[in-house]
């Protein structure tokens, strides 16, 4: 598939405008843990009627993976979506020595924070993708007060990708347009299946949040530990990816975890890649609507 051109200067200003619109919708929250600042977005309003919804980005990504859902989601409860300790618009995490698991800090810090402004032991619903996916199964075994999860492409399931298309190492570009061309492609090659969805606003939102990344992810969702995650877990889970999601093989994976356990649905998108909730926003927005209730 050839790589789509890229967004000229008014798209990318009209993209950012799209960007800016949502952000204005939520308000933003700088709780520190530990010497660690994250930033939360909160968006919505408390009826009563659902616990607050918590979502987590992906590895190179931020608050901005959830751009196109963030309006229904919220609709009738509270989202919140932070940029976790690593990305955007939060603080770094301290370096962990050799063969320390780099995931506790961040879950320590993402919990602390959390836990200051909604308090501890409020139950939540929880959703991630990607990354954040096995991110956020690994935070609902250490904080628990859990009622239901949702997982979107989720890393670290352990099985086999279907990835076809090398990506390209966009920090060794020598200019900017090299980076630019660099990032669109991989935009094609990880994250989204149609050329149609590979438009201005998700090269935006690619670009931003690939340059405000400073944690390396890729290797912890790599490693596994899923299934462990949402076994101890043993609450309500969505399982959903992507039919060309190229991270894993999505129908047999599905369809596996979401009979190994009590409570669990599988569920794929047809014609979506691994950015789901992007490519296909109103039937995810559907879906978690749906799921958590």
């Amino acid at each position: 598939m050839p790589t789509p051109a890229l967004p000229t200067a008014a798209e990318s200003a009209e993209a950012r405008r799209q960007i800016a619109r949502i952000e204005a919708l939520s308000t933003s929250h700088d709780p520190v843990h530990d010497g660690v600042r994250v930033r939360w977005r909160r968006f919505g309003t408390d009826t009563g009627a659902h616990p607050p919804l918590v979502l987590l980005h992906g590895g190179h990504g931020s608050w901005m993976h959830w751009l196109r859902n963030a309006e229904a989601l919220s609709a009738d409860r509270v989202l919140w979506l932070p940029d976790m300790p690593g990305f955007h618009d939060s603080d770094a995490l301290p370096r962990v020595a050799p063969g320390e698991d780099a995931l506790v800090p961040l879950l320590d810090a993402l919990g602390g924070t959390l836990d200051a402004l909604i308090g501890a032991g409020t139950p939540i619903d929880l959703g991630g993708f990607s990354f954040g996916g096995l991110t956020a199964s690994r935070f609902a075994v250490r904080r628990g007060a859990i009622r239901r999860l949702a997982l979107m492409g989720s890393g670290g399931h352990g099985t086999l990708r279907r990835m076809t298309v090398e990506m390209i190492n966009w920090r060794a570009a020598p200019d900017r347009e090299a980076e630019r061309a660099a990032l669109m492609h991989n935009l094609g090659a990880l994250m989204l299946h149609a050329p149609a969805a590979i438009d201005p606003l998700a090269f935006e939102i690619h670009d931003l949040s690939c340059h405000g990344t400073r944690f390396r992810s890729k290797e912890v969702s790599l490693s596994g530990g899923l299934q462990s995650a949402i076994d101890t877990l043993a609450v309500p889970t969505l399982l959903l990816w992507g039919e060309f999601d190229v991270t894993a093989d999505s129908r047999p994976l599905a369809a596996q975890l979401a009979t190994e356990g009590p409570g669990r649905e599988g569920v794929v998108i047809d014609g979506a890649g691994h950015w789901v909730q992007y490519e296909r926003a109103e039937e995810v927005n559907a879906q978690l609507r749906r799921f958590l209730g």
